[in-house]
């Protein structure tokens, strides 16, 4: 594993960023600049700190009890090989995956980079959409604003739409 990822920073132990027990990596870089954003420290693509893909997995795997890793943001699509590298090792330990993204799931499909897909293909759940302040509800399981969706990621790949996670609607 070679790659790098331009990380915000991380949260060893989390229970708000999805489903269990969790780890989140929040990247760095958004080219969305969503208004009222939660992690707007996180835009600036020449900030943060590059971490090697085989550090952050040493980081994760230590601890036992983190069953699930969260790819937030920034916008994790926009370093897709590298996530896609992490992913998938992940994956062979057996932990549940999710990512947030400003884009919709439609817009992933569209966007010209291979990882994009790869990436998906290793994900559990995604939280897609751009927050909208205006639809602001915290109410809402994972999610900040009443647009954005929780989707079973296997399930929408393989009907090429996107499909509700029923328990997070």
């Amino acid at each position: 594993m070679e790659g790098e990822i331009r990380v915000s920073g991380t949260v060893a132990e989390s229970i708000v960023d999805g489903p269990g027990f969790r780890y989140t990596l929040f990247t760095q870089g958004c080219p969305h600049h969503c208004p009222g954003c939660h992690n707007p420290q996180t835009h600036d693509f020449s900030g943060g700190t590059m971490i090697g893909v085989a550090t952050l997995l040493a980081d994760i795997i230590k601890n036992k009890f983190v069953k699930g890793v969260t790819f937030s943001g920034g916008e994790p699509f926009c370093q897709p090989e590298p996530l896609y590298q992490l992913a998938v090792e992940l994956k062979k330990t057996g932990r549940h995956l999710m990512a947030y993204t400003g884009y919709t799931f439609e817009q992933l499909l569209e966007l010209p980079d291979p990882y994009v897909i790869k990436l998906l293909g290793q994900l559990d759940l995604l939280v897609d959409g751009p927050y909208l302040e205006v639809e602001r509800n915290i109410e809402l399981r994972f999610r900040g604003s009443a647009n954005q969706r929780v989707l079973d990621v296997p399930q929408s790949l393989a009907e090429q739409a996107a499909v509700w996670a029923e328990q997070y609607r």
